[in-house]
């Protein structure tokens, strides 16, 4: 009996590592942005073989519109102040966002040492 791994016992744990890997970001936040140039930041709950993710509490970030962003810039010229605008956000709940649209993924750590 042979105790040398198999090509498919290498697959096998690089497949348990994976799986490892990604549930250890279950019900972390996550920032995810999309090909639209969306962003959408919630907790992870699951995603699927066609890196589907779903997020749970999510909210939907939006750039500000050309309109938005001509409005700001006149009221700072006016007033000789900076131009600061914000993205627009809506409460989106529990969300699918595609795998295919996916175009980067952030962790959201929370760093104990920020408390005072």
């Amino acid at each position: 009996m042979s105790t040398n791994p198999t090509p498919a016992m290498g697959q096998e744990l690089e497949n348990t590592r994976a799986q490892d890997y990604l549930s250890s970001f279950l019900d972390k936040n996550l920032r995810i942005h999309v090909s639209d140039g969306r962003m959408f930041v919630g907790q992870m709950k699951c995603t699927d073989r066609e890196s589907n993710y779903v997020l749970g509490n999510a909210h939907e970030y939006r750039e500000p519109t050309p309109k938005q962003v001509k409005e700001a810039t006149e009221r700072a010229v006016k007033g000789h102040t900076s131009v600061i605008l914000d993205m627009n956000c809506r409460y989106v709940g529990l969300i699918v966002v595609p795998g295919e649209h996916i175009r980067k993924i952030e962790v959201e750590e929370f760093d104990p040492s920020l408390i005072s």
